[in-house]
């Protein structure tokens, strides 16, 4: 019977700590909580990879959105800007008929007059009345003229629209006074 020497000292403090007998846990279930957990893990990462995924792919399609959006505002901005600028809307009021004014009068809070109003100069003066078709931004078709001179289905004898002018001294038409559209 071989019987092992007794420890001493330090190593007898610590086969104190030790159990005497060796308890074997069983490891069946300890492999499979290790198992499941792991098998937790990855599917847990695989379902966020994949939300990611998703949500990157979304990312880039309202980026893409924002940017084609962006290129159309920048365009509306410069179409607005050409037409806001002094040359072309000083073209435009010159298509609608519309003349440079004279010195403008200035009415205090009080109602004093300050300044000294004056007409528009006569070299300014529409010499003829303007059909509504010459105002219009579309381009449309010519009517089609007779030999004779004024287009096909206009009295020759009648203007355009007797009620927008009237005859100024030294034989100009000038365009009859409007009222104000409000708002404008």
């Amino acid at each position: 019977m071989s019987s092992k020497p007794a420890p001493r000292g330090r190593a007898a403090r610590l086969a104190r700590l030790i159990p005497a007998g060796r308890a074997r846990a069983a490891r069946t279930p300890f492999v499979l909580l290790v198992v499941l957990l792991l098998g937790g893990g990855l599917l847990g990462l695989l379902v966020l990879n994949s939300a990611l995924s998703e949500g990157s792919f979304e990312l880039d399609d309202i980026q893409r959105k924002t940017k084609s959006l962006t290129d159309e505002e920048q365009a509306l901005q410069r179409d607005i800007d050409a037409y806001s600028a002094p040359d072309a809307l000083q073209r435009r009021a010159r298509e609608l008929g519309m003349v440079p004014g004279g010195d403008p009068a200035f009415l205090g809070p009080d109602g004093s007059v300050k300044g000294v109003p004056s007409a528009a100069p006569r070299s300014a003066v529409l010499t003829g009345p303007r059909a509504p078709e010459a105002l219009s931004t579309a381009p449309s078709t010519a009517p089609a003229t007779t030999p004779s001179g004024p287009p096909a289905g206009t009295p020759s004898s009648a203007p355009a629209s007797p009620a927008a002018t009237t005859s100024a001294p030294g034989g100009a038409l000038r365009s009859a006074p409007t009222t104000p559209t409000p708002g404008r």
